[in-house]
């Protein structure tokens, strides 16, 4: 039997906590309860830990992992270390007085109107997998919900006559979301089918693997990867960029910034802020073309 690590059990409490408490989904679960082992390993036991230890373990993290990386791993360590404290199994959280490394924020990756258009084009409509794929673009681009939401949409969330669908985000906080009128078509044409090919479509999973199962993140990650390729799109547009591409666009036609923030989901208007980026960026280049003095 392995030997337990430094804190083992405490961390063991913090992922229970995070799963049944705060309602973290499995893969937020499994990277912190990853950075937290991995810093234990360096620093030693929680109840030893002084904030020298946690400024040496960063001093070893920079240079050989991103910025963006190494405050995702400290966020997983202070979370830990105030679950502890709280607890009783520290006095002090060391990490209190800690400062996050800054990072610069890359501009969200979005699709042009065009290249959309071309990938929406590129599944094949006389299969049901193209059916399908075709039903999964229309979905992420027109309504901006995340590829988990998307995966974890059953038949009776969505609402054709109202033309929203309901989704349950991060937190587990369920929202209402609209959908436009294609990607009802498209969903439409998906489920028929499914009829046709004796695949049950009253209940459970929209979309769905060749095995008949609920298909995943990943799935939809790979399926999308072949059809970006082949429409000739950017290589590294994800399902994440349809959201991206969604709500850049709306705040290109003049939709409100607080508007979009509510159907992505943001908790904060400072997360849903970084589209004016994109779009001041969109207009930098318009100047640049076509004032004289540019």
């Amino acid at each position: 039997m392995p030997s337990r690590s430094a804190g083992d059990d405490a961390v063991e409490a913090w992922a229970a906590h995070l799963r049944n408490e705060r309602h973290a989904s499995p893969h937020t679960i499994r990277a912190y309860v990853s950075d937290v082992r991995q810093f234990l390993a360096v620093a030693g036991r929680p109840a030893s830990l002084r904030a020298d230890d946690i400024r040496h373990w960063l001093r070893r993290l920079d240079g050989a992992a991103q910025r963006a990386s190494i405050a995702r791993k400290l966020a997983a360590v202070r979370s830990f270390l105030r679950f502890c404290t709280d607890i009783g199994r520290l006095d002090a959280d060391p990490s209190a007085g800690i400062a996050t490394p800054k990072s610069r924020r890359k501009l969200p990756t979005h699709l042009t109107l065009d290249q959309v258009d071309r990938l929406l084009a590129t599944p094949d409509g006389e299969r049901l997998a193209g059916r399908r794929d075709r039903a999964i673009f229309e979905v992420l681009y027109s309504s901006g919900i995340r590829v988990s939401e998307l995966t974890g949409l059953d038949w009776a969330d969505v609402d054709t006559e109202a033309e929203v669908v309901r989704v349950l985000g991060k937190g587990r906080k369920e929202r209402v979301v609209p959908i436009g009128r294609p990607a009802l078509r498209a969903l439409a044409g998906y489920r028929a089918a499914c009829a046709a090919a004796g695949v049950a479509v009253q209940r459970g999973p929209v979309f769905r693997n060749l095995r008949g199962g609920r298909l995943t993140s990943r799935s939809v990650a790979r399926l999308m990867e072949r059809h970006v390729l082949a429409s000739g799109s950017p290589a590294k547009a994800t399902p994440h960029a349809l959201r991206h591409t969604f709500a850049t666009h709306l705040l290109g036609a003049g939709a409100d910034l607080r508007a979009i923030q509510e159907l992505l989901g943001h908790a904060s208007l400072s997360t849903t802020q970084r589209y004016t980026h994109v779009d001041l960026r969109r207009l930098m280049e318009a100047y640049d073309r076509a004032h004289p003095r540019a």
